[in-house]
């Protein structure tokens, strides 16, 4: 069965489809890191955090993720020069997925951006949290400890992937340079430092619409 589930990002310039969505060929889990909150507070898009700065995170093979439309629109940023390529639209600056490079092969797309009448029902509850430490005020129950279960899925998915075949066609990277194939933009430490006061687990600083 060939299904698909549209991604979008909030104006519609950007758009894409993940194909064989199910509970058992993706991960869905909730991040509190204090990098993902700095990512979206870059952006303006706090909206895209839960009440707890939480992001929610669909990781996908990346050969199962096809851009349809507005590839021109995509931009990368890393928050230092050796972290991961977070990605993002420039038309709304919506962000539209995570990736550590090609010899780790995953793309991590907010679930925001998926079909909300679909996504649930498609792809499954997330299941579990990452990083509570972060979370903005009290961490949420099962998120400060280590998910044994949830990290050996994730585990075994990325390597599953990799040795399948499923890294390419790659959506971000070129197969022949393995280099992104869209700009990308990094930090400078001030320009980190400046992000940190919106961030968990004691913001001090409040994000303006």
């Amino acid at each position: 069965m060939n299904e698909q589930i549209e991604v979008r990002c909030r104006c519609g310039e950007v758009r894409g489809v993940v194909s064989d969505p199910s509970p058992r060929t993706v991960n869905r889990v909730i991040c509190y890191c204090d990098d993902c909150q700095a990512f979206v507070h870059h952006l303006g898009r706090a909206d895209m955090l839960d009440e707890k700065g939480g992001s929610d995170i669909v990781q996908v093979a990346p050969a199962r993720l096809r851009f349809t439309a507005g590839e021109d629109r995509i931009a990368g940023l890393r928050l230092s020069p050796k972290g991961l390529h977070r990605w993002h639209t420039t038309c709304c600056n919506t962000p539209i997925g995570n990736t550590l490079g090609p010899s780790v092969p995953f793309v991590g797309l907010p679930a925001p951006i998926f079909d909300s009448s679909r996504r649930d029902d498609v792809i499954g509850a997330p299941t579990g949290a990452l990083l509570g430490k972060f979370a903005i005020g009290e961490p949420p129950a099962g998120s400060t400890s280590t998910n044994l279960p949830l990290l050996f899925r994730v585990i075994a998915r990325i390597f599953g992937w990799k040795f399948s075949g499923k890294t390419w066609p790659h959506p971000l990277f070129s197969r022949e340079t393995r280099a992104p194939i869209h700009p990308v933009t990094v930090l400078s430490k001030e320009q980190r430092d400046a992000l940190r006061p919106f961030c968990g687990p004691h913001p001090t600083a409040q994000a303006t619409a």
